[in-house]
């Protein structure tokens, strides 16, 4: 698993093409085409052709930075989003609620070699076939629908029970050897709140956030950004390690720094680095 990951991904709604490319200029990591919740199911095709028209003159390298989210299994628009999927060149698709590791086979038998799926883990039985999912061929990481989840358990608002589920998600992804999950969305537009939102999901594992607003990538990204005191830590401990002679056990500023610290470190100076 390479250290470093995308740490924005940038919902944009599939029938607003005249956002598309400021979507993917906007410093997000990845932008999410969206053909479920943004879309009214009267605009649905419309949606679907204005993707394919916009992709269709992408270059791999802008093509390889996009996802499109289609709808869940048990919408009368999944069928026709897979049927469209097949006849278009994107390569990574998210699949809203998903809740068996069957439905991300589904998906890639509609979508071009090497395709990959980001499965939206939102209901409870997402959660609970969460290892399953997370272990299935073609999954690039998994990703947690918080706001759903808490719908779906009739969770009056965040707490223990949403973050025992968060938690299940980024253990699942862990022992999938996956990347860090992806942390849900913010509703709020106010940088306290995104913020705020974000560290508590970097508490329970999590290694990325959805975005609803371009305003949001920003301040996700400068919060997985490490301080200037930390990267002198890291580079340090990086530098003393590659200069020793024998692996082991080294000093670092008078502490003894063994392989564990030395990752972590690396993983540090990985999210100061643009992602590709």
């Amino acid at each position: 698993m390479s250290l470093q990951q995308p740490l924005t991904y940038l919902f944009v709604p599939g029938n607003r093409p005249e956002r598309f490319a400021k979507a993917l200029a906007s410093g997000a990591d990845r932008v999410i085409l969206d053909l479920e919740d943004a879309v009214a199911p009267a605009d649905k095709v419309l949606a679907r052709e204005s993707i394919a028209s916009w992709v269709a003159s992408l270059a791999a390298d802008q093509l390889d930075r996009l996802l499109v989210r289609i709808n869940d299994v048990t919408s009368p628009c999944h069928l026709d989003d897979l049927l469209w999927l097949q006849r278009t060149p994107i390569k990574h698709c998210m699949l809203s609620k998903c809740e068996l590791s069957e439905q991300v086979a589904q998906v890639l038998e509609h979508m071009p070699p090497g395709s990959r799926v980001l499965p939206l883990i939102e209901t409870v039985r997402g959660v609970l076939a969460a290892p399953a999912i997370g272990r299935s061929p073609g999954v690039s990481r998994l990703a947690f629908g918080s706001l759903d989840y808490l719908l779906d358990l009739d969770l009056p608002g965040p707490g223990f029970a949403l973050d025992a589920a968060a938690l299940a998600v980024a253990m699942a992804s862990r022992a999938a050897d996956l990347p860090p999950p992806v942390a849900g969305v913010t509703p709020e537009l106010d940088a306290t709140q995104v913020q705020s939102d974000l560290t508590h999901a970097r508490a329970l594992g999590f290694g990325a956030k959805m975005c609803i607003h371009p305003s949001q990538v920003a301040v996700v990204r400068e919060a997985f950004r490490p301080d200037a005191q930390v990267l002198a830590w890291a580079t340090r401990v990086v530098n003393a390690w590659q200069a020793a002679a024998t692996p082991g056990a080294i000093q670092v500023d008078g502490r003894m720094v063994d392989k564990p610290v030395v990752l972590k470190a690396q993983r540090i100076l990985s999210r100061a680095e643009p992602t590709a």
